[in-house]
This record gives C-alpha cells, structure tokens and sequence, in this order.
C-alpha cells in the first residue's frame, strides 16, 4: 500500500528549491543583506528598499554586526552565557514584542516547555525595537508586503522581526494581514521546540525560509552542548563580513586556523549526528545538550542546485546528512568561505539547473523503476550535494520521503476524523432529540439527573458516553502530533467541539450530582470538571480573540435574539444553579447576621447573572422548564429573601 501511494506522487523538496533558486527572490535579498553588511556598527542595524519588480514588496535586511561586537572583546564569554536560552514569558521586554509566543502552552509544566529563543539575538533585537528608527520603519511598511532578511547573526535578528510583525500584525484588527516572508541566509539556531510548535500553532511556518549552505557550520552549531560552543569563531566569521572590521583597534579579529577548523567540524557532525540519529534533541538538563531546534523551510543548497523541506526532524535530518556528505568527499574549503559563499551560491544555482536537466545515473534507475516519486527523490539528492555513493544517502533517501509523508499524515488524519465525525453525528441527535422531550417539563438537566424514562435515561447516556470517548480520542491524537498544528483554530472543529459542550455538558454535571460526587470530590467546575470542556473553553476564545468578536459565555452577544437560545450557552450554567442550591440551603439554617449577609450576597451576584442571560435569551426554553432546578430555585429565593426581610424588619 505505501509503495502504491509513492509511486502516486511526486516529490516536491527539488520542485520547491529550483523554483526558489530560479526566483529573483534569493538574489534580491543577498543583495540587501550585502547592503546591511556594509552600513558599519554606528549604523541603525538594519537597511530597508524595494525588491525592484516584485510587486512593491519591501526588503528589510538586518546586520548582526552590533551583536558581534557586543562580545568580541579578548575576554570573550562562553557559549553558555552568550547563547543560553530565555524564556520569552520570562522576561518583561519579550513578553511585550511577542505576546502570542510568550503565553505558556496548556500543558506547560516546565520551563524547557515553554517558548525560549537564544540571549545574544533577544537582547541584540529589543534594542533594536526600542529605536525611533525602527517604530518608524514599522510605521512605513504597515500593509505592504515584507521581506525580512539577514545573514549569520542578522539572520537570527531578522526572524525575531518577523515574528515580532507577524505577532503585532494578527492582534491589529483594523486592516487584513500583509504578506511576511522572512528570508535567513546561514543563520544559527534561534528557539526550543516549543517555538517551533508555536510557530506552527499561529500557522506561520510557511512565512519562515532558512538558505543552508552544505558547507556552513554556522547553522548547524548550536546542535552542540552551548558550553562547547566556541563563540569565538561564529563572532570571527561575522565580523569578516564587515568590511572595515580591521580598522577598528577596539575589536579582535579572530580568524581560525587549520587544526580548529577540523576540530570544530567533527565536533559539530558529532553532534548533529547525535541529535539526527535519536530523532530528538538532547534534553538539555539530563545530557547536557542543545535545547535549539530549527523551525519554518529549510532550502539546503550546493552547487548543483537546492532542496527544500519544511520538516523540523527532516530538516536536522538533512543538515546532518549534507554536512557529513560534504566533509566525506575532502571538501577543505574555510570557514569562513564557507559562511560567506552564499552570494555566489544564489548566483549559480539558477545557472546550474538550466545545465543539469537530469541526475547521475537516471538512466539506470529508469530501469528500475517507473516511478516519478523516486525519480524527484534522486534530484533532491543530487541538488543537496549527496551523492549516490555517499554514507548518507540511504538515510537522507529515507528522509525526504518520511518528510512528505509527515508533512501528509496529520492533513489525512484529519480528513479520516471528519469522516468519524458524520458518524458519531446521529449520537448528537438522539441527545437533542431527548432534550426536545422533556423541554415542556422539566428540563433534560432535571430529567437526566432524576433518571426519568428510564430506556430513554439508558440510551442517552450511551450516547453521551460514545460522544466523549470520540472527543477524548480527538485530543488524544493532537497531544500526539497526529493532526494539524492548527487544529484546534479550524472553525468547523472549534464550533463542532462547541456544541457537542453546550449539549452534552449539562449531562456530564447532572451525572456528577447524581452520584453525589460534589459531596465527596468538591464543586463540579473545580473538581468534576473533564479536561475536554476547559480546552474547548480555551478555543472557543481563542477564536473570538482572533476574529476580534465576543464569544464569552457570560456576555451578552452585539445583536440581541428574538427567541431562546437552542442551546444555553455557559456550559456550566447548571453547575452554577447546583451551587446556588447549596448556598440557598446554607443561608436557611444560618442564623450569624454577617455569614448570612455574604452569602445572601453571593446568591444575589447569581441571580443578577442568571436574570441578564435570561433576560438576553442566551439561555434554552428547557432553563425555564415549570420543574427545572433554575425555576424551584427562583422560587426557593423568593421566599429567602421574604424571610430576610421579615427579619430585618423584626429588629426594628
């Protein structure tokens, strides 16, 4: 089966990095990076112009020069101090720039899993972001479409600025998003895992493309132990990007001998290989590795050509695999050629595809095989400079296909859920049909809770039942990467989890109280309440956070309805009335004037806020059922309140 589906593809990663190396994009963005380089370190960091024909697409390149020289000093700190980690929710400054990225996760239990970007980068770019000239330049490309860019260092600070416009871009709702691209050559690593799966959770993977030269050790250093990390040498190359960095008798250029280089690389395929063979980063506190883990494209190019893919694993896969393919064959190139060839590298490549129409050896495998989807896979090797007789090739073969198959399955899981949703859907009627019923009486609250009609009783909690286990298994299957990233913000997931709460929900709490488990376990909201319902409560909000409408549950909506909601829309609105029960019972025997005088004021702050969604008919015709709990408890108020009265009046 999975041979038949290959052999029904194609292979995207070569289509993909020839149309980038044949675009003026690339070169265009060099361009402006050279123009960064050369502006010196009193400049203001970044330079900014057309794109010259790409549709009035603006192009703003950043220099990582000032934060070269932050550190090149001949005390120079370790790589643990200058690239360790910080926690954008941490910090102050970070958490204003990036308000989206710094809310820890759900789940969040660590500080490892929330988001966390390298220092030098953070500290070198808020800097940035707190100068006129930067608000300014903000100011000027609002609605225009951007392309941020940067080499080395400037790389690092360039997707920072991105992700910094792309966070006050989707929380402005007075103007639709303009198109970001943010274009990375031979940067370093910038963030943690969680950033990556922030990054795909806002859906903004596809605005991030890092060019990776199969040379550069730049990208791929800090895989290794940050204490490892020789700051000296990512310093060095920088600042040779700079063309008067040999006239400033402040900094000390560094430039790296023969026997460093060759350490340096095996230090760095040491633990690229590392990382690539376990599937995984190192857990930086258990094994004392690199918490940094590549996000958005990655377009890894030679001369022969590019590939591009937009896997986390398989772009570490395939960092490690150029890498070591490139060495094997006794490439001696420096350093710090090697960090600076991308100029020419943008250059050629368009050149070098209309040369090369196919690869080494197509003739041999077309007598293999007829498949197109191979054929692709040995052009991506052939672009990302891997030879068939390479070490690496079978791994990095069998990575460009686990990358369009990862890429696949969660798109496919979610389409196989969809189908397993029209199925469970006739469980969802049979509900709203038992509502239906006892809407005239008493209510489907009172009617489930009380066990009424007994075989309608049975089959509705069947269905409740099957309902929640199909839900559990959806976030199951999220917690485990097996959806979309973006799942849980696709509208008809988010309103379809939203009714299956409002419906079913009422029935979880009637169950809890039933079984008088608010007795032995506490109020249903704080202790009975399912995981489902606060994460749905959670997207229900987000949605209306991003849409720029309310979607409060207490809050009355803009336009006002001409009948009662079908549903109520607090999914704990009888949870509430259940606590109302219990205070109004403790009030009756409490004869102390000031604990009656609180708790008739807690009773009164529910009967304003049910009287409101009332009133604002956002609750069901069932809520005001002849014997529902909501209706006796009115009545039970009533006479409480008659009863206070008489009181009060007595002491007079």
């Amino acid at each position: 089966m999975e041979d038949a589906e290959e052999n029904s593809m194609f292979e995207t990663s070569h289509v993909l990095g020839a149309l980038l190396a044949s675009s003026p994009l690339l070169a265009r963005a060099w361009d402006r990076c050279a123009a960064a380089a050369a502006m010196g370190p009193a400049s203001s960091g970044f330079a900014h112009g057309d794109g010259g024909g790409d549709g009035g697409a603006v192009y703003v390149a950043f220099s990582g020069l000032q934060a070269a020289l932050s550190v090149a000093r001949p005390a120079v700190a370790s790589g643990a101090d200058v690239f360790a980690p910080v926690v954008l929710g941490g910090d102050a400054a970070g958490a204003r720039a990036f308000p989206q990225l710094a809310a820890a996760e759900p789940d969040a239990a660590a500080a490892r899993e929330r988001v966390a970007v390298q220092a030098l980068t953070l500290r070198c770019f808020l800097k940035l972001c707190g100068s006129p000239e930067f608000q300014m330049l903000l100011n000027q490309i609002r609605g225009k479409a951007v392309v941020f860019t940067g080499h080395s260092l400037g790389g690092a600070i360039a997707a920072l600025a991105a992700l910094h416009y792309l966070c006050i871009s989707s929380l402005s709702s007075s103007c639709s998003p303009s198109p970001v691209l943010c274009v990375t050559f031979g940067s370093p690593l910038l963030g943690n895992e969680a950033l990556s799966r922030a990054i795909l959770r806002e859906r903004w993977g596809g605005n991030f493309c890092n060019v990776v030269s199969q040379h550069d050790v730049v990208p791929r250093l800090l895989f290794c132990p940050l204490d490892a990390v020789p700051v000296r040498v990512i310093i060095g190359m920088q600042l040779q990007q700079w063309p008067g960095h040999t006239h400033n008798t402040g900094v000390m250029t560094i430039r790296v001998v023969d026997a460093d280089q060759e350490g340096l690389r095996q230090l760095i395929q040491a633990h690229v290989r590392t990382v690539a063979m376990e599937q995984k980063l190192v857990d930086p506190e258990s094994r004392g590795g690199s918490p940094y883990r590549p996000f958005g494209a990655y377009v890894l190019c030679s001369p022969e050509g590019a590939v591009c893919v937009d896997n986390s694993t398989a772009a570490v896969q395939m960092l490690y695999a150029t890498f070591a393919a490139c060495y094997a064959r006794g490439d001696t190139s420096s350093l710090e050629a090697a960090h600076s060839c991308y100029g020419d590298l943008v250059l050629k490549m368009p050149q070098n595809l209309l040369l090369k129409r196919r690869p080494h050896g197509m003739d041999v495998l077309a007598s293999m095989s007829n498949s197109n989807y191979d054929a692709g896979i040995s052009l991506a090797m052939e672009a990302s400079g891997i030879g068939s007789e390479a070490t690496e090739a079978t791994t990095a073969r069998y990575w460009l296909k686990a990358s369009r198959r990862a890429g696949r399955s969660p798109s496919l899981n979610c389409a196989g859920l969809s189908t397993r949703l029209g199925r469970i859907t006739p469980c969802r009627a049979q509900i709203e049909w038992y509502k239906a019923s006892f809407d005239a009486d008493i209510g489907y609250y009172d009617a489930f809770k009380q066990q009424r009609s007994p075989k309608k009783f049975g089959k509705a909690n069947i269905y409740r039942l099957k309902l929640g286990q199909f839900w559990d298994g959806v976030l199951t299957m999220l917690d485990n990467s097996q959806l979309p990233h973006d799942f849980h913000r696709r509208a008809k997931w988010v309103n379809a989890a939203r009714f299956y709460q409002l419906l079913v929900e009422p029935l979880d709490i009637a169950d809890y109280h039933r079984n008088n488990l608010h007795k032995t376990r506490g109020g249903y909201i704080t202790h009975g309440r399912d995981r489902r319902y606060e994460l749905f409560d959670k997207w229900w909000k987000e949605k209306g956070d991003f849409s720029g409408t309310s979607t409060g549950d207490t809050s009355v909506t803009a336009t006002a309805r001409s009948k009662y909601a079908g549903l109520t829309q607090d999914p704990c609105f009888w949870a509430r009335v259940e606590e109302a029960w219990d205070q109004t019972e403790s009030a009756q025997a409490e004869y102390d004037v000031a604990m009656l005088a609180m708790k008739l004021g807690r009773l009164r702050e529910f009967e304003r806020y049910a009287r409101e969604l009332v009133e604002s008919k956002e609750v069901s015709i069932d809520v005001l059922a002849p014997q529902s709990s909501y209706t006796r408890w009115l009545e039970e108020w009533k006479k409480l309140l008659l009863r206070d009265e008489a009181r009060t009046a007595s002491l007079f």
